[in-house]
C-alpha cells in the first residue's frame, strides 16, 4: 500500500503541468523555427530555387510546433484537474500517461510514475 496516496496524486498532478509547460515552450520554439522557415519561402523564390524545400520545412516545423502546444496544454489542464481530484481527470491521466510512455525518457518516466500511482486501488477513492 502507498503511505500517502494523496501526496502521490499530487505529485503526479504537479508533474503533468511541469510536463505540459516544458511541452508548450518547446511548441513556443519550434514555432518560431516554423516562421523562420516561411521567411526564407521568399527569399527562395527570389533565388529561383528552394521555394518547395522551404515551404514544406515552414509546414513541418509549424505542424509539430501546434501538436506540441496542443499536447503540452492538455498535460496542464489535466495536471491542474488532477490535483482538484475531479473524477474524470484520473482517466485523462490515464490516457496521457499511455502515450507518454513512448516520449524516451522524460515522458516514459512520467507516464510509469503517473500509471503505477493512478491504477492503484488506494488513488481511486480520491478521485470519486
Amino acid at each position: 500500500p502507498l503511505e500517502s496516496p494523496e501526496t502521490h496524486v499530487d505529485l503526479v498532478g504537479m508533474l503533468c503541468v511541469v510536463w505540459g509547460g516544458l511541452t508548450i515552450l518547446i511548441g513556443a520554439s519550434t514555432l518560431g523555427l516554423g516562421l523562420a522557415a516561411a521567411s526564407l519561402i521568399t527569399a527562395a523564390a527570389d533565388a529561383g530555387r528552394g521555394r518547395f524545400a522551404a515551404s514544406l520545412t515552414a509546414a513541418t516545423f509549424t505542424a509539430f510546433a501546434v501538436l506540441a502546444i496542443l499536447w503540452g496544454a492538455g498535460h496542464v489542464m489535466v495536471g491542474v484537474q488532477v490535483r482538484r481530484r475531479r473524477h474524470w481527470a484520473r482517466m485523462g491521466a490515464i490516457l496521457l500517461s499511455c502515450v507518454d510512455l513512448l516520449l524516451l525518457p522524460y515522458g516514459t518516466a512520467l507516464g510509469v510514475y503517473a500509471l503505477w500511482i493512478l491504477l492503484r486501488d488506494e488513488a481511486r477513492p480520491l478521485f470519486d
